[in-house]
């Protein structure tokens, strides 16, 4: 079975490398199965993963991106989150000349980047990867080491794929329980239904402890144990009805987002399984380690992030931290508190990365009426450097 591998997470989580070799060994024990026997689930549900319908695109902190990156006429920019090209669109609108690397593991993303190719010949160059597999990309164009002005890295899943109830993202839409961020480029790549209808409870609750901060991860991975032996969870709004069902009525929308909005109860735990599945902390962090290589000397590095565990990992990175054995940091806030005295006593020489200059001490936040506008964007921060 084809996977990109875990390992950088696995040190991390323990349970969490438990929960994949676990789903591994019965997938591949069972792939005959799972399309005709009893108790088996469509993973496609009959719907494509790639449409090519084009949802409006509002890209997160547009004019702070385009402050910070500071582009001049002629550089080479790489974007390694092309989505819905929002962010391309205006540095090519904006900058005379410049030409624009578009990555995306996204083939849906990757078609617009090539239509964009063509409105703007030479200078977009569109790039279907993941962050694990950009280093060869970039070799098999002649881009060496050292030669990119400036890089963009705007994390976690775009609106695109959210809006599409097709590709099972969301849990306001719904559709079959997908959520694989490549669509189907690798077939055999366990989607998430393969989770929640794979693994026990006790590796269900890790994936949600370590991956959503799920405060309730044991109930919740109860009450999906105890609803698939019913049947299969193949959609996104039965697997959120499952896990609104482990919770009184009134407990549903008790949490609240940074617009005081209230959210469904079952957020964290489509959080958890779309990281999972995706493999988001370790391309992250592969992701920077090439942007780093790739970025000339003053060249700068914009890094967007949408939840805590992205920006520990992201800030740790740009203060020099270690991060081939992740097994010495956590990037859940409950184990930050356990190690904080540790962690101070390192800051002094981790800040002082041989690598990174600070722009920004601090993340950069969305200004109040760019929330309004694009209530997704409310929870981005901003993170710039400079490559020394």
């Amino acid at each position: 079975m084809l996977f990109i591998s875990n390992i950088m997470i696995w040190k991390t989580n323990p349970a969490a490398r438990r929960a994949w070799r676990s789903l591994m060994l019965r997938l591949n024990s069972a792939t005959a199965g799972l399309s005709s026997g009893p108790g088996s689930w469509d993973r496609s549900d009959g719907h494509s993963c790639v449409s090519a319908e084009k949802p409006p695109h509002m890209p997160v902190m547009l004019k702070e991106v385009l402050h910070y990156l500071d582009i001049q006429a002629a550089q080479v920019v790489l974007d390694m989150t092309f989505g819905g090209g929002g962010h391309t669109k205006a540095l090519l609108n904006t900058v005379p000349e410049v030409t624009v690397l578009a990555l995306d593991r996204d083939p849906t993303a990757i078609s617009l980047a090539q239509q964009l190719a063509k409105e703007h010949s030479g200078r977009v160059k569109p790039l279907l990867g993941r962050f694990s597999e950009l280093e060869g990309l970039l070799s098999n164009m002649n881009i060496k080491s050292g030669s990119i002005d400036a890089v963009l890295l705007d994390a976690g899943s775009s609106s695109m794929q959210m809006d599409q109830a097709e590709r099972g993202f969301s849990l306001s839409k719904d559709g079959p329980l997908d959520m694989r961020m490549d669509g189907e480029r690798y077939p055999d790549m366990p989607c998430a239904a393969d989770v929640v209808n794979t693994l026990d409870q006790q590796a269900l609750a890790s994936i949600l402890t370590a991956y959503g901060e799920e405060r309730h991860a044991r109930k919740i991975a109860s009450a999906i144990v105890e609803a698939r032996r019913v049947n299969p969870i193949t959609r996104t709004q039965q697997l959120a009805s499952v896990v609104a069902g482990a919770f009184p009525p009134s407990v549903l929308y008790a949490r609240k987002d940074r617009l005081q909005r209230r959210a469904h109860i079952a957020t964290k735990t489509f959080q958890a399984l779309r990281i999972f599945v995706n493999d988001e902390l370790n391309e992250l962090h592969k992701g920077l380690c090439v942007a780093q290589s790739a970025l000339k000397p003053g060249g700068r590095l914009c890094v967007i992030t949408f939840h805590s565990l992205e920006d520990r990992l992201v800030k740790r990175f740009l203060q020099g931290h270690d991060l081939s054995n992740l097994d010495r940091y956590h990037f859940s806030q409950n184990k930050q508190c356990s190690r904080k005295k540790k962690l101070v006593d390192e800051n002094s020489e981790c800040n002082k990365s041989s690598y990174w200059f600070p722009v920004k001490r601090k993340v950069v936040s969305p200004e109040k009426d760019d929330v309004r506008e694009n209530p997704r964007g409310r929870s981005a921060k901003l993170r710039i450097a400079l490559r020394r």
